[in-house]
């Protein structure tokens, strides 16, 4: 698996995690202190995360990071 599926497969995480706990997209932007642009970005597999986003994003989902890593 190359990078960008990768990065796919955490946004698709981020998204169905997003929506299991009720949560907007807005919502989860604010609460990690981004733009909802760039959530979109990082929901659709846009952007190439950083560690700190991905622990970022986690903890303000309420989950291990790993859980965002699983495919």
């Amino acid at each position: 698996m190359n990078t960008q599926e990768y990065v796919k497969i955490i946004g698709v995480n981020i998204k169905r995690i997003r929506v299991e706990k009720k949560l907007r997209q807005i919502d989860l932007a604010d609460l990690c202190d981004f733009d909802k642009s760039n959530m979109r970005r990082i929901e659709a597999g846009n952007t190439n995360l950083t560690i700190n986003t991905l622990i970022k994003v986690a903890a303000s989902l309420e989950v291990d990071p790993i859980e965002l890593l699983k495919h």
